[in-house]
């Protein structure tokens, strides 16, 4: 836990936890969002035009695509990474502050197209926080600055969630709107603050910034093996988490509002303090030692719920299951995020970055359907079985890529 003190000490370790915190802001305030959602249901919006907005996240999915841009053109002020993430944190704090000035009732597509723009600058400024982190931590730094970076996004996404929920009953969506643009105005702050990262030469041509990137990462020895593992190591935490509320509704009978109240407020609770505990050990096992040890945890948490599909309605069985699966999930991404920052080369960070993290994400994306087509063939009990073992091969091509890891 010393570790974290090193937020009071280092600017490097304080600055990153800052722009977690700016980077996890805007992802419930657009489309994939609940506020938004909330905003709109209250407001009368018909439930065909709500579920279109779901496609303003699609710029999340693909930014990968324009990374290469901002690997390759340096703005004329604070450098390559400060200078584009100052340029999308003023771009967010603008569309935000507009759409609370509109009425998602009267103008939905107004509200839409200014939604894309936020979806769109929150993903640029993932791009480049991503790797400003990458590029500014010192090799010693990484772990610590892996676990401070997603608990200031978790934080963020608590406050742009469950915060803005209860004040918007208070002070009404456009003046939190308003007050989310503030938030990211006073982001700002921190990237002026942060020092820049030590130069390096930027690709000399848009076309050297796409292929280079691509060339020298798969020109790698054993490069399959980790993109393997990319796309392995969570795969029984997305298994398990992807059916969870339907899960605690339909099968153990829980009512909606005690499944909001465990899942956002136990669940939350637990992921952050998984991030917490994450982050501390990280710097004392090492990296490998941290991903074995928290990828084997999170294939263990999964087993509490198959013994909850087992048993059935059990309250203190449900709270141990989903706290023990977040608290584990958490430490994991901490894990996981520091992986990614050190398969990286500085001269194309952001674009290797975006296209690991992309990688990640395909466990995530692919898994819902076949988990639905899964509980019906098997049932809940032997589906959870499925996806603890689903987190075993992630966890035996992690062991088999030991020295490469431990050297990276």
């Amino acid at each position: 836990m010393n570790a974290y003190l090193d937020i009071f000490r280092n600017r490097r370790v304080a600055v990153v936890f800052l722009l977690g915190f700016s980077s996890g802001l805007p992802l419930a305030l657009t489309g994939n969002g609940g506020s938004l959602q909330a905003w709109m249901t209250v407001s009368g919006v018909d439930l065909t035009t709500i579920g279109i907005f779901a496609l303003v996240g699609l710029p999340y999915t693909w930014k990968f695509l324009w990374a290469p841009f901002m690997d390759r053109f340096v703005p004329p002020w604070l450098g390559r990474r400060r200078g584009w993430i100052v340029a999308t944190q003023l771009a967010l704090m603008t569309a935000l502050a507009v759409m609370g000035s509109l009425n998602p009732a009267n103008a939905p597509w107004a509200l839409a197209a200014l939604a894309v723009i936020v979806a769109f600058s929150s993903a640029s400024q993932d791009i480049v926080i991503d790797a400003y982190r990458t590029d500014v931590l010192k090799r010693e730094e990484r772990e610590t600055g892996a676990g401070v970076s997603v608990l200031g996004y978790r934080l963020a996404m608590l406050v742009s969630g469950a915060l803005a929920l209860i004040i918007a009953d208070k002070i009404g969506w456009q003046n939190t709107y308003w007050f989310m643009a503030a938030l990211m105005g006073l982001a700002v702050l921190p990237t002026l603050w942060g020092p820049e990262p030590e130069y390096i030469r930027p690709p000399a041509t848009l076309a050297e910034a796409v292929v280079d990137p691509l060339r020298e990462f798969f020109s790698r020895k054993g490069v399959w093996g980790l993109v393997l593992l990319i796309v392995l190591y969570k795969l029984g935490d997305a298994f398990a988490g992807s059916l969870t509320t339907t899960f605690l509704i339909r099968a153990i009978g829980l009512t909606q509002p005690e499944v909001g109240v465990i899942n956002k407020g136990v669940g939350l609770a637990a992921t952050l303090v998984g991030v917490v505990i994450g982050g501390a050990l990280l710097p004392k096992l090492g990296l490998f030692r941290s991903l074995l040890a928290f990828g084997f945890l999170q294939a263990v948490a999964i087993l509490a719920f198959m013994w909850l599909a087992d048993v059935g309605k059990n309250y203190n069985l449900v709270l141990f299951a989903v706290g023990a699966e977040n608290l584990t999930s958490g430490m994991g991404t901490a894990a996981f995020v520091a992986l990614l920052m050190s398969l990286c080369n500085h001269r194309f960070t952001a674009s290797q970055y975006a296209l690991l993290s992309a990688l990640a994400a395909v466990g995530r994306v692919y898994v819902g359907p076949a988990s639905g087509y899964l509980v019906k063939l098997m049932g809940w009990t032997h589906f959870f079985g499925f996806a603890f073992l689903a987190a075993v091969p992630g966890l035996i091509l992690l062991w088999l890529l030991r020295k490469r890891i431990v050297n990276a």
